[in-house]
């Protein structure tokens, strides 16, 4: 396996990890300088990529088995696609699976009830709607050349370094009360290690890698309070609360997604809920951005 990462931040990074072992070399990208220093030490290759008017063709792609974007679309179409679309569609021949890390948020507010993939796409936002266009262009080319894209849509990221343990820590945390708002989440862990999975298999399609139990917002923050003995935030009405407008838009969509297609081909959520992955973050002081995911490792 040649695995390229189109965008190897926070979650791609765990993905390069889970693969280390089985993969010849992994190279990724980031437009941070300061991030460029750092990839090496988690296992890839660095190359700048900060958009569409960046020439890829310095980067080593012709040999690339698998290649997994995590850049996200704009307002222009899909940066990733404008760059290296003409690249992939005529000089990597080796390719055979290509990952697309997307969002649930495509598919806009359900009023609270449970969705899988087989829903229709309803975003009303525009970010949403950037989304989908980009899961569309994704799928065109790999049906143009004959080889399998999964559509990886992902819930609301958490894990170390990134979760209402540290919030709280930092007295940053939030107690939002919207009666009836339930989320779904998922452990870095997780995206990991089904995206790893979902390529050993050559995956098609849409899939929804989220956590088995969507839930209101503030039973986590009181769930981290009660671990570390401290009292939550006190409770601030939705409707009165000083949010930012894409918080407020984040809470417009209300919707439990179902990971039952994931489950059904085989994986096992290392962390099917937020309670057993906040007890693993606490116990393992992995909450503070220390542990086996993020040791640093050494470049083959």
């Amino acid at each position: 396996m040649r695995l390229f990462l189109f965008g190897a931040g926070y979650s791609a990074r765990g993905v390069a990890q889970e693969l280390a072992a089985e993969s010849e070399w992994i190279g990724g990208t980031s437009r941070s300088a300061d991030q460029l220093k750092t990839l090496p030490d988690f296992g890839i290759a660095p190359y700048r990529f900060a958009g569409r008017d960046d020439d890829v063709a310095t980067m080593p792609l012709f040999d690339v088995t698998h290649l997994l974007v995590s850049i996200a679309p704009d307002q222009q179409g899909d940066p990733v696609l404008d760059a290296a679309g003409d690249t992939i569609r005529n000089n990597m021949p080796a390719l055979r699976w290509i990952g697309y890390f997307s969002t649930i948020g495509v598919y806009g507010d359900a009023d609270g009830k449970w969705i899988d993939e087989s829903a229709p796409r309803l975003s009303d936002k525009r970010r949403g709607r950037e989304r989908i266009d980009a899961e569309d262009g994704w799928i065109a080319l790999g049906n143009a050349l004959d080889i399998p894209v999964a559509v990886l849509r992902l819930a609301g990221i958490y894990g170390p370094g990134r979760n209402q343990l540290l919030k709280l820590a930092e007295g940053k945390a939030r107690r939002i009360i919207k009666p009836g708002q339930v989320f779904n989440r998922i452990h870095v862990d997780d995206i990991a290690g089904a995206t790893a999975h979902l390529l050993r298999q050559k995956a098609n399609g849409a899939w929804n890698i989220t956590d088995d139990e969507p839930a209101p917002p503030q039973d986590v923050i009181e769930y981290a309070a009660g671990l570390m003995g401290v009292q939550p935030p006190p409770a601030v009405d939705f409707d009165t609360a000083d949010l930012s407008p894409m918080v407020r838009s984040f809470y417009g969509d209300n919707k439990r997604v179902s990971n039952a297609r994931l489950k059904a081909s085989g994986y096992s959520l290392r962390f099917p809920d937020y309670r057993s992955a906040l007890d693993h973050l606490w116990q393992s002081d992995r909450w503070r951005g220390r542990g086996p995911l993020d040791a640093p490792r050494a470049m083959s």
